[in-house]
């Protein structure tokens, strides 16, 4: 077996976790997961019920990824092009998986970073369209709060996002938050007519 990356070089036996047979690249250090190796790991373990429960809190881990990763890939086992799903923001790397014989190829490093961020323990969920939407969702509330921290600093953007969650979560939240659009609408009313005063 070729290794998709290095197609010249064999593949060789490795395991990536406890009870977890890879084929590892002497080369590139990629891992390719069979797919029935993978279930058999899986089923070991406890898994989120919903994709939803898989998203993690944070969407970035400290990681490099492989100079590799850009490279397109065939299925070592069958010959089919890899699919590719995007994980992460700031240092995205893309998880590669066969779409016919369900195997999985890791890039050096991707394994340990989907772990870190509990995302090894359902990696064919990355592949569904309701994670892509879920996803793009945490990405880019994301970048409304970091948006929110360069506007307002970080003491008063924190105080924010703490008195958004304590209005999400209580019975009258709403009216709180309509309070508050009130407030700010008279407020951009009064400037409006200062300036047309000015």
């Amino acid at each position: 077996m070729q290794c998709p990356k290095e197609r010249k070089i064999t593949l060789n036996d490795g395991r990536l976790a406890e009870s977890l047979e890879v084929k590892e690249c002497p080369e590139c250090q990629g891992a390719w997961i069979p797919l029935e190796n993978y279930q058999v790991w899986q089923a070991e373990r406890e898994r989120p019920k919903t994709v939803a429960d898989l998203i993690p809190k944070t969407l970035d881990v400290e990681f490099t990824p492989s100079p590799h990763d850009a490279k397109a890939a065939f299925c070592p086992e069958c010959g089919c092009y890899l699919a590719r799903v995007k994980v992460g923001m700031k240092n995205p790397f893309y998880v590669e998986r066969c779409l016919s014989c369900g195997g999985i190829w890791c890039d050096r490093g991707e394994w340990a970073a989907l772990e870190t961020m509990g995302l090894n323990i359902a990696i064919e969920q990355l592949f569904s369209s309701e994670w892509q939407v879920l996803s793009r969702e945490r990405e880019h509330l994301a970048i409304e709060k970091q948006a929110t921290i360069d506007r307002l600093g970080e003491d008063l953007a924190h105080r924010v996002f703490a008195l958004a969650e304590e209005l999400e979560k209580h019975s009258h939240g709403d009216f709180g938050v309509a309070y508050l659009m009130r407030r700010f609408e008279n407020f951009t009313q009064e400037l409006e007519r200062a300036k047309r005063k000015s």
